[in-house]
C-alpha cells in the first residue's frame, strides 16, 4: 500500500531506481522507509540510488498461498545490499530449490501486470554478471 512514509520509493521504483532514505542528522541509512531515523531520531532525510548489488541474506520458498501475479513455488530472499540495508524481494533467474545464503544478486525491475511493478533481483554468473533472463513462459532451469 503506497502512503505519505513511502511514496517516494514507489516512484522510484516507477524510474527503475532503487532509493534508500538516509538520515540527514547521522548519514544512516535505512530500509524500509520511515519517518524518522531508528539511530538518532532526526526526522530529516534524504534519499540515495542503491548501486544494486547485494548477497542473498536470507530465503523462504513460498508454496502456498497462490497469490495471482506469482506461481509457487518461488523463493523470496532478504537482501543484504551493499549500501547496508536488507530488502524483501523475489529472487529470479534460478529454480527456487537453487537459491543459497550467500548467493551474490543484482537489481532487476519486474513488471507483473499494468498497476504491479517490483524491484527483483537475478544471481550472477561466476563473472559477476546477471545470468541470462529467462524467455516468456520459459521454464528456469
Amino acid at each position: 500500500m503506497i502512503n505519505r512514509d513511502n511514496a517516494g520509493f514507489w516512484e522510484g521504483v516507477a524510474r527503475h531506481r532503487l532509493l534508500i532514505q538516509r538520515c540527514s542528522g547521522c548519514g544512516t541509512p535505512r530500509f524500509p522507509w520511515l519517518p524518522g531515523c531508528d539511530a538518532c531520531g532526526s526526522p530529516d532525510w534524504d534519499t540515495v540510488e542503491a548501486g544494486g548489488e547485494g548477497t542473498v541474506y536470507s530465503y523462504v520458498v513460498v508454496h502456498h498461498p497462490p497469490f495471482p501475479a506469482f506461481d509457487p513455488p518461488y523463493a523470496v530472499g532478504l537482501i543484504a545490499l551493499v549500501e547496508g540495508v536488507r530488502i524483501v524481494a523475489d529472487v529470479v533467474g534460478v529454480p527456487y530449490d537453487k537459491v543459497r545464503i550467500g548467493m551474490p544478486v543484482r537489481l532487476e525491475f519486474h513488471r507483473y501486470d499494468e498497476e504491479l511493478q517490483l524491484p527483483v533481483f537475478r544471481p550472477l554468473d561466476g563473472d559477476g554478471r546477471p545470468g541470462e533472463p529467462m524467455g516468456l513462459g520459459e521454464e528456469p532451469g
